[in-house]
């Protein structure tokens, strides 16, 4: 690691304010998927370790919670300061270990910290209520309080913004965090550890603890102590945890998977709603939860759409995130880069043709070519399924309804984008979606003001903005009576 500040790159677990390693010292091997060399080695924490974190984390959370929003706010806006100041060294650390280029990388360290510095002056306004109670002498009070220990689970995808997305609002509101970072992706976590200390978390409040993803997830969901679960990752791991959370009725928030619909009217400006699909399709290499995955586009301006879109991803250099002309790094890992190529050997198998792309790129390893596929059917496995990687698949439509019921036809609902320019249509058209974010004339719907979640599969509560704050809170009601003095 290439770092001006040596400190950010650990390789050891930081539990109860306390760099450690695994009981019993094994260890999981980092790899850049850019190169397939190994970066370095974490602990391998299972149940144990994690109760500790667990343990540490409650004996600091009265201490935590008694401190005013004040108090706390001032040392989220301390650990935002550090981030800030460290930003290229965090973002080297996460163009080694995940890949994406270093200005991408840099984008998310910033649009990490925008998080802290919301929740940083959000905090300061958790209010109650007092509500007017139908007799005379009674008072109805409403306040909120933290909820507890709070587990967060991150993936590798973003592995910093859904850290500080996730604990902003936790700690801001005076709950301490245990965070299980994937094992592709531990040192931006273990790096945002480390100015967390050095920002003035007291010991216990913030822990970061490394290794097998199913014992930790366990002990996490089923442990009393925890009150609360906040995950990001896919569907399938998001519903094992809420059984597992059940056994102890926890509050969870589940941000899990997507199937993007990235519709294209008529009237829509094509040149514009070509740039949005492919900030939308290809940022991160087509590894986000957001990005579209079905672009349906009207066939009055369907090939003038896809002439101008395949221009633009010809356009896209791949290659090692570090190199300053890249702006496409590989995929994570072989799974996914083999995900990726089944989904385009069954689309071409079922009718589709490939525009452009459509094979492992000749840099080998996990990169792969920017892809668009056109003539899509119906009975492609892409269709129906997340691919997260690198390929836009195009279809075809001819009216609003059908469009609507194209895009409705999944069982997730995270976030859907569509161009168009007629008032009437773009209401009819946000409201008729079944999703949580509707971005429209726009790729890139991610801010920190924004309630970020989905509907049906895709999850439940949201992250970022003011209703962030509401499942890091339980709502207290105070039943007041006032009674009078006996008489004598």
């Amino acid at each position: 690691m290439e770092l001006k500040n040596k400190s950010l790159f650990k390789q050891e677990c930081f539990i109860g304010g306390k760099w450690v390693k695994s009981l019993n010292n094994d260890t999981i091997q980092v790899d850049n998927p850019a190169t397939l060399k190994s970066i370095g080695n974490v602990p391998k924490c299972g149940k144990e370790e994690t109760k500790n974190a667990i343990e540490a984390a409650n004996d600091a959370f009265l201490n935590w919670k008694n401190k005013t929003a004040k108090e706390r706010s001032i040392i989220l806006k301390q650990w935002q300061d550090l981030i800030i100041k460290n930003v290229d060294d965090l973002a080297h650390i996460m163009t080694v270990e995940q890949g994406k280029p270093l200005a991408e990388s840099k984008g998310e360290i910033l649009m990490g910290a925008s998080y802290i510095e919301f929740y940083a002056e959000e905090v300061k306004r958790v209010y109650g209520d007092i509500i007017p109670d139908p007799l005379p002498d009674r008072r109805i009070v409403v306040i909120k309080q933290p909820v507890g220990v709070v587990g967060a689970i991150t993936p590798w995808n973003f592995p910093s913004t859904m850290i500080t997305r996730k604990c902003a609002p936790a700690l801001g509101v005076g709950c301490p965090v245990v965070i299980k970072p994937a094992s592709q992706t531990p040192f931006s976590a273990l790096a945002l550890a480390v100015l967390a200390e050095e920002a003035g978390f007291p010991p216990g409040v913030f822990n970061v603890l490394t290794g097998s993803a199913s014992e930790i997830g366990k002990e996490l969901t089923e442990n009393p102590i925890v009150k609360k679960i906040s995950f990001t990752g896919s569907t399938e791991v998001g519903k094992i945890l809420l059984k597992q959370s059940a056994s102890t009725v926890k509050k969870v928030s589940m941000e899990l998977g997507g199937h993007a619909p990235f519709i294209v009217f008529e009237d829509a400006n094509i040149d514009e709603a070509v740039s949005g699909a492919i900030m939308s399709k290809f940022r991160n290499s087509g590894q986000t939860c957001i990005c579209a995955n079905r672009l349906f586009v009207h066939e009055k301006v369907y090939e003038e759409f896809l002439e101008k879109f395949v221009k633009k991803v010809a356009e896209i250099k791949v290659g090692n995130g570090l190199e300053e002309s890249t702006n496409s790094g590989p995929l994570i890992d072989q799974y996914s880069l083999e995900k990726v190529k089944d989904h385009v050997q069954d689309a071409v198998k079922t009718g589709a043709k490939i525009a452009i792309g459509g094979d492992i790129h000749k840099l080998g390893g996990n990169f792969y070519q920017p892809t668009v596929l056109s003539n899509v059917t119906n009975k492609a496995k892409i269709t129906y399924e997340e691919t997260f990687g690198p390929v836009a698949p195009i279809y075809k439509f001819s009216s609003d309804e059908e469009v609507i019921n194209l895009a409705n036809d999944t069982p997730y609902g995270l976030a859907s984008y569509f161009y168009a320019r007629d008032i009437g249509k773009i209401w009819k058209v946000a409201e008729a979606l079944e999703y949580g974010i509707v971005s429209v004339n726009t790729g890139l719907p991610t801010k920190a003001e924004i309630p970020f979640g989905g509907v049906k599969e895709s999850g439940l509560g949201r992250e970022g903005s003011k209703y962030g704050l509401d499942d890091y809170l339980e709502i207290k009601y105070l039943s007041l009576i006032h009674i009078s003095e006996p008489t004598r």
